[in-house]
């Protein structure tokens, strides 16, 4: 029997075993992860959990039981030296472990600031994962000063949990606004206004120069000569694909661990899923950094890995909370050329991306109905005109018949 093992404990890495285990296979099945604790939902960390509204228990995707009892090796607090592709081994501290199949679900690290402009300066903080939160969660008391690095999801996320905490928030982005990466300017806009209407300072096309402190952050200056004071650092600047151990080992890498449409690597009996991953995507390669992506992605490897050779096709969600705002964003927006406004009752409203006559998203902000009307017509191939969407009068659920 097949002996497959994973490394990787976070949500792809669990999510791919307990497809195995479900699917009915019968092999040796072991997952090794670096932090101490079982496999844990991420989302929540910057959100409910930093909060206070959510303890470890809830976090966890399934009970540690879990493992146990369907006869899953889980290793926790491990990290993986190496992989030798050629004799199937990997070594984990003194310990060798073969594989008929191993799959790297590595997940991501974040960017962190240089050590010469501060950012090895205690009170300097990323949000990525338990460890991470748990030690910034003391700093998070009313009426401290945090200085939150980057107007992404996740900085913008930090700064909706500790304005509601009663922090005094300043953000700064040095593009010319925030989610210009990921959104269109009426997204921008529509967080911008959000976030100034609960007190949060967002300086837009400044940049950080460097942090000040002896020892501890206490100040920071800014690119545009601007200095504050404060008292800790949120930096959100994005994050790149963990592959070190997968470059180290030979695989192929572009944007990620390259990987088929299967999810196969250029190593013979390795894959790769979620973040570490790039795969074929309509016509181009991609990268998903979502835990849709990393779920379902997972799931087809280890179907494949039972035989099913079957591909991967993406279909991409993605959602942010903020305050009482759910953002959900159905679709890549790559490449749109105009944007269609519907409006809603009160915050409620969504931003569809064309690229000519083609849907390509929809950014639905506490629209739940119109969020879930675009992703099935992204997913259908279908595109509703331009002219439609912008209509109040235009009946949603008859845009399903097209």
């Amino acid at each position: 029997m097949k002996n497959v093992v994973v490394i990787g404990a976070g949500q792809a890495g669990s999510s791919l075993v307990a497809k195995l285990r479900n699917g009915g296979f019968q092999g040796k099945v072991t997952l090794i992860g670096e932090e101490p604790v079982a496999p844990y939902q991420r989302p929540p960390l910057s959100k409910k959990y930093l909060l206070g509204e959510m303890e470890l228990d809830r976090l966890l995707l399934r009970p540690e039981s879990f493992y146990s009892d369907n006869a899953i090796d889980l290793h926790l607090n491990e990290t993986v030296q190496s992989i030798d592709t050629e004799n199937q081994v990997v070594t984990v501290a003194d310990e060798a472990i073969s594989y008929d199949e191993l799959v790297l679900t590595t997940g991501s690290v974040p960017r962190r600031l240089p050590a010469a402009i501060g950012g090895t300066l205690e009170g300097v903080y990323v949000v990525r994962d338990l460890k991470d939160v748990d030690s910034m969660a003391p700093e998070f008391s009313e009426g401290k000063r945090v200085l939150i690095v980057g107007g992404g999801y996740i900085g913008l996320e930090a700064a909706a949990v500790a304005a509601s905490r009663g922090l005094k928030v300043t953000l700064v982005e040095m593009g010319d606004r925030i989610l210009q990466r990921v959104a269109a300017p009426e997204t921008s806009d529509y967080f911008r206004a959000l976030h100034k209407a609960h007190g949060v300072e967002i300086l837009e096309g400044v940049g950080l120069d460097h942090l000040i402190g002896e020892g501890r952050v206490d100040g920071a200056k800014l690119t545009d000569g601007a200095q504050i004071d404060l008292d800790f650092v949120i930096v959100g600047v994005g994050i790149t694909p963990a592959t070190a151990l997968a470059e180290d080992a030979g695989l192929e890498i572009e944007n990620g661990i390259k990987t088929d449409s299967q999810g196969r690597t250029s190593a013979a009996h390795v894959w790769a899923a979620g973040d570490c991953a790039s795969f074929p995507y309509k016509d181009s390669r991609i990268r998903l950094e979502s835990v849709p992506n990393a779920i379902d992605q997972a799931e087809v490897i280890a179907e494949n890995i039972m035989g099913a050779e079957k591909d991967y096709v993406a279909k991409p969600w993605f959602w942010s909370d903020q305050y009482d705002v759910k953002l959900q964003i159905a679709g890549l927006n790559t490449g749109y050329d105009r944007v269609v406004t519907r409006k809603g009752e009160g915050a409620s409203v969504s931003f569809w991306y064309y690229l000519g006559e083609q849907l390509l998203a929809v950014d639905a902000m506490n629209a739940p109905r119109d969020y879930m009307i675009g992703k099935r017509l992204i997913e259908g191939g279908k595109s509703p005109s331009p002219e439609m969407i912008a209509n109040p009068d235009t009946d949603m659920k008859a845009l399903m018949k097209l």
